[in-house]
């Protein structure tokens, strides 16, 4: 299939940015980010297959789950009344995943539907007809034996893999990537894990995650997919499309439909697939315009999409970014079919754009909610803040409808997850 595309790059003025840099001796300021416009995206769900699993029927079970946990509650879907005001736009709503189960992430929604998934599996019954007593007993303990789950992570993902363990009385085993947070590293071992800081990249340490689990008969849980390695995967990003679901129902409370937009940040895109897959299964060719938004140095989606073979690509190196939770090199293949037929555009950001939307976040307009969004968390916020105070980028608005009737959705991810990382960058 053939599919056109638009590329354009984003360059202002201000050589104090700290965007401003030398390349091949040529001076690019403030080049913050660019993008690929999917000129080609499909205009309803006329390849189901890719997103039904992602119904609103499935994602109700998935949720049923989750409402299992002592501790859950839908997380907040803040109204940034002053901001919309201010940018000229109808809405925006920020999904606070700070308060995410006391874990300050996201993550634990596809860690834990999985875990539960695989035990249930274990023991031949339906997740929806075992309680989460039932999961964690004695009883059960004795039927299965004690199984270890392993995993590679930047910190959120290791840590909801481990506390899931932890709950359901099993073991951990996380690897995380050089250049990972001590602080992301502590916070997994206070739950009984064993996890420790490689010299590997995010991509080898999966690798690695992979090899010990076949040597040592662990269970792997990893939210990217391979060849044989598809179930869990699925199954993990089910666990993140909890996430639209309460939106969705937050909203029928407000009496509104749905949002016009989203932007939705992708590490390998699990995330990004499963928001996007149940507003596509959802709505069709209504569904709300969706920008996946990456780091600069880790853009496998965006890469891919401008390739445009329609296959996934590679990104590799150590891909030094804040945006941690994002630094991952190989696209989930099973998310990249989704996001190259339903995106409507993929951006590549630096460090600038996030930092921009996690200090716009925690120092609200007037009455508006502050919200503490962690690097991989914010960046959505500050592409759609440059976005919208540029005349430059009046055509890009056009094209991408953003304009006084826009209903825009935030996904905060992630809390501040690493406490002096955050610090530094609004303080910095």
């Amino acid at each position: 299939m053939t599919r056109g595309r638009f590329v354009c790059h984003f360059r202002m003025t201000n050589e104090t940015s700290p965007c401003h840099k030398e390349i091949g001796g040529e001076k690019m300021d403030k080049d913050c980010f660019k993008w690929v416009l999917n000129t080609a995206s499909k205009k309803d769900s006329e390849n189901s297959a890719l997103t039904e699993f992602l119904s609103t029927e499935e994602i109700t079970k998935v949720q049923s789950y989750h409402s299992r946990f002592d501790k859950y509650e839908p997380t907040p879907l803040v109204d940034l009344t002053n901001l919309a005001k201010h940018y000229g736009l109808e809405k925006i709503w920020v999904k606070d995943e700070s308060y995410r189960l006391g874990l300050n992430a996201f993550k634990v929604l596809g860690a834990a539907y999985a875990i539960g998934k695989y035990l249930a599996q274990k023991l031949e019954v339906a997740i929806e007809d075992i309680s989460f007593e039932q999961l964690k007993s004695e009883e059960t303990k004795k039927k299965l034996g004690q199984i270890t789950f392993t995993t590679a992570t930047d910190g959120n993902h290791g840590r909801a893999v481990a506390w899931a363990a932890q709950q359901l009385g099993q073991k951990a085993v996380v690897y995380m990537p050089k250049g990972s947070s001590q602080e992301r590293l502590n916070a997994i071992l206070e739950t009984g894990a064993q996890a420790s800081i490689t010299d590997l990249n995010y991509d080898d340490a999966v690798r690695l995650s992979a090899d010990n689990a076949t040597k040592y008969g662990w269970k792997i849980i990893q939210d990217t997919a391979w060849e044989g390695y598809e179930e869990v995967p699925t199954w993990i990003m089910q666990g993140y499309a909890t996430m639209a679901h309460e939106i969705q129902q937050q909203l029928m409370d407000q009496n509104m439909d749905k949002p016009t937009h989203i932007f939705l940040q992708a590490g390998v895109g699990s995330f990004a697939g499963a928001i996007l897959g149940y507003y596509t299964d959802l709505f069709g060719e209504n569904r709300p315009v969706t920008m996946v938004v990456e780091p600069r140095l880790a853009d496998c989606i965006y890469k891919s999409a401008l390739i445009n073979d329609g296959k996934p690509h590679a990104v590799t190196g150590d891909m030094q970014t804040i945006m941690a939770g994002l630094a991952c090199g190989e696209p989930n293949p099973i998310a990249w079919n989704i996001l190259r037929e339903y995106g409507h555009a993929y951006f590549s950001c630096d460090d600038y754009v996030t930092e921009r939307g996690m200090r716009i976040l925690a120092n609200p307009l007037s009455n508006d909610k502050k919200v503490i969004s962690g690097e991989s968390g914010a960046v959505g916020m500050g592409l759609l803040s440059l976005l919208l105070e540029s005349d430059k980028f009046r055509e890009l608005r056009e094209q991408l409808k953003l304009n006084s009737s826009s209903r825009v959705l935030i996904i905060s991810t992630e809390g501040d997850t690493d406490p002096d990382s955050y610090r530094r960058i609004l303080w910095g």
